[in-house]
Protein backbone atom coordinates (compact mmCIF):
# COMPACT_ATOMS: atom_id res chain seq x y z
CA UNK A 1 0.00 0.00 0.00
CA UNK A 2 1.49 3.33 -1.05
CA UNK A 3 -0.10 5.76 1.40
CA UNK A 4 -1.80 4.26 4.43
CA UNK A 5 -4.33 6.08 6.51
CA UNK A 6 -2.64 7.98 9.27
CA UNK A 7 -4.71 9.41 12.11
CA UNK A 8 -7.89 8.61 10.21
CA UNK A 9 -6.91 10.56 7.11
CA UNK A 10 -6.28 9.04 3.70
CA UNK A 11 -3.35 10.83 2.08
CA UNK A 12 -5.01 10.63 -1.34
CA UNK A 13 -7.54 13.15 -0.01
CA UNK A 14 -4.98 15.83 -0.76
CA UNK A 15 -5.90 15.40 -4.42
CA UNK A 16 -9.48 16.39 -3.64
CA UNK A 17 -8.19 19.52 -1.94
CA UNK A 18 -6.41 20.48 -5.15
CA UNK A 19 -9.81 21.02 -6.77
CA UNK A 20 -10.05 24.23 -4.78
CA UNK A 21 -6.68 25.30 -6.15
CA UNK A 22 -7.55 24.44 -9.75
CA UNK A 23 -10.76 26.43 -10.11
CA UNK A 24 -12.65 24.36 -12.67
CA UNK A 25 -15.33 27.01 -13.08
CA UNK A 26 -12.76 29.38 -14.63
CA UNK A 27 -11.51 27.39 -17.58
CA UNK A 28 -10.19 30.45 -19.40
CA UNK A 29 -6.82 29.22 -18.18
CA UNK A 30 -7.35 26.25 -20.47
CA UNK A 31 -7.65 28.62 -23.46
CA UNK A 32 -4.57 30.76 -23.07
CA UNK A 33 -4.87 33.52 -25.66
CA UNK A 34 -2.49 36.11 -27.05
CA UNK A 35 -4.11 39.16 -28.69
CA UNK A 36 -1.90 41.21 -30.98
CA UNK A 37 -2.97 44.52 -32.51
CA UNK A 38 -1.80 45.21 -36.05
CA UNK A 39 -2.40 48.10 -38.42
CA UNK A 40 -5.37 46.31 -40.00
CA UNK A 41 -6.86 44.35 -37.13
CA UNK A 42 -6.23 41.91 -34.33
CA UNK A 43 -4.53 38.52 -34.33
CA UNK A 44 -5.75 36.06 -31.70
CA UNK A 45 -3.63 33.00 -30.97
CA UNK A 46 -5.40 30.44 -28.78
CA UNK A 47 -3.59 27.42 -27.33
CA UNK A 48 -5.77 24.31 -27.42
CA UNK A 49 -3.40 21.39 -26.77
CA UNK A 50 -4.86 17.96 -27.28
CA UNK A 51 -7.98 19.34 -29.00
CA UNK A 52 -9.06 18.24 -32.45
CA UNK A 53 -10.21 20.70 -35.12
CA UNK A 54 -13.63 19.03 -35.18
CA UNK A 55 -14.12 19.92 -31.50
CA UNK A 56 -13.58 23.67 -32.00
CA UNK A 57 -16.33 26.11 -33.04
CA UNK A 58 -16.06 29.88 -33.49
CA UNK A 59 -19.23 31.98 -33.53
CA UNK A 60 -19.90 35.69 -33.98
CA UNK A 61 -23.05 37.03 -32.33
CA UNK A 62 -23.89 40.67 -31.59
CA UNK A 63 -20.28 41.76 -31.76
CA UNK A 64 -18.89 38.94 -29.58
CA UNK A 65 -16.55 36.33 -31.02
CA UNK A 66 -17.02 33.15 -28.97
CA UNK A 67 -14.69 30.17 -29.20
CA UNK A 68 -16.25 26.92 -27.95
CA UNK A 69 -14.41 23.66 -27.35
CA UNK A 70 -15.84 20.23 -26.62
CA UNK A 71 -13.23 18.03 -24.96
CA UNK A 72 -14.12 14.36 -25.31
CA UNK A 73 -13.46 11.83 -22.57
CA UNK A 74 -11.31 8.90 -23.48
CA UNK A 75 -13.32 5.72 -23.38
CA UNK A 76 -10.35 3.69 -22.18
CA UNK A 77 -11.09 0.57 -20.22
CA UNK A 78 -9.37 0.23 -16.87
CA UNK A 79 -6.61 -2.31 -16.75
CA UNK A 80 -7.22 -5.44 -14.69
CA UNK A 81 -4.05 -4.75 -12.72
CA UNK A 82 -4.94 -1.22 -11.59
CA UNK A 83 -7.47 1.51 -11.29
CA UNK A 84 -7.43 5.28 -11.58
CA UNK A 85 -7.04 7.15 -8.33
CA UNK A 86 -7.55 10.55 -9.93
CA UNK A 87 -8.25 11.89 -13.40
CA UNK A 88 -7.30 15.51 -14.05
CA UNK A 89 -7.71 15.71 -17.79
CA UNK A 90 -10.76 17.86 -18.31
CA UNK A 91 -13.68 16.63 -20.35
CA UNK A 92 -16.72 18.69 -21.21
CA UNK A 93 -17.41 22.04 -22.83
CA UNK A 94 -15.73 25.35 -22.30
CA UNK A 95 -15.76 28.68 -24.11
CA UNK A 96 -14.26 32.13 -24.18
CA UNK A 97 -15.64 35.35 -25.70
CA UNK A 98 -14.05 38.52 -27.04
CA UNK A 99 -15.86 41.70 -28.07
CA UNK A 100 -14.75 42.51 -31.63
CA UNK A 101 -17.39 45.10 -32.57
CA UNK A 102 -20.87 44.92 -33.99
CA UNK A 103 -19.73 45.94 -37.48
CA UNK A 104 -17.48 42.90 -38.04
CA UNK A 105 -19.04 40.04 -40.04
CA UNK A 106 -18.27 36.32 -40.07
CA UNK A 107 -16.94 36.54 -43.62
CA UNK A 108 -14.26 39.04 -42.57
CA UNK A 109 -12.76 36.85 -39.85
CA UNK A 110 -10.11 34.35 -40.94
CA UNK A 111 -9.44 31.25 -38.82
CA UNK A 112 -6.81 28.53 -39.03
CA UNK A 113 -6.22 25.56 -36.71
CA UNK A 114 -2.82 23.85 -36.77
CA UNK A 115 -1.12 21.62 -34.19
CA UNK A 116 -3.42 22.59 -31.32
CA UNK A 117 -3.21 26.33 -32.00
CA UNK A 118 -6.17 28.35 -33.28
CA UNK A 119 -5.24 31.59 -35.07
CA UNK A 120 -7.90 34.17 -35.83
CA UNK A 121 -7.50 37.40 -37.79
CA UNK A 122 -10.18 39.97 -36.98
CA UNK A 123 -10.27 43.24 -38.95
CA UNK A 124 -10.41 46.63 -37.24
CA UNK A 125 -13.52 48.53 -38.12
CA UNK A 126 -14.46 51.99 -37.11
CA UNK A 127 -17.94 52.04 -35.63
CA UNK A 128 -20.50 53.59 -37.91
CA UNK A 129 -21.94 56.67 -36.27
CA UNK A 130 -25.47 57.33 -37.45
CA UNK A 131 -26.11 60.72 -38.96
CA UNK A 132 -27.96 63.06 -36.64
CA UNK A 133 -31.44 63.89 -37.82
CA UNK A 134 -33.12 66.93 -36.43
CA UNK A 135 -36.78 67.55 -35.96
CA UNK A 136 -37.90 70.91 -37.16
CA UNK A 137 -39.54 73.05 -34.54
CA UNK A 138 -42.33 75.27 -35.71
CA UNK A 139 -43.16 78.74 -34.36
Amino acid sequence: MLFPEVFGRNHFDVFDELDNFFDRTNLNRAMKTDVKETAHGYELTVDLPGVRKEDVKAELHEGYLTICVTAQKNQEQEQEDGKYIRRERYTGNYSRSFFVGKDVTEEEIQAKFTDGVLKLNVPKKEPVVPEKKYISIQD
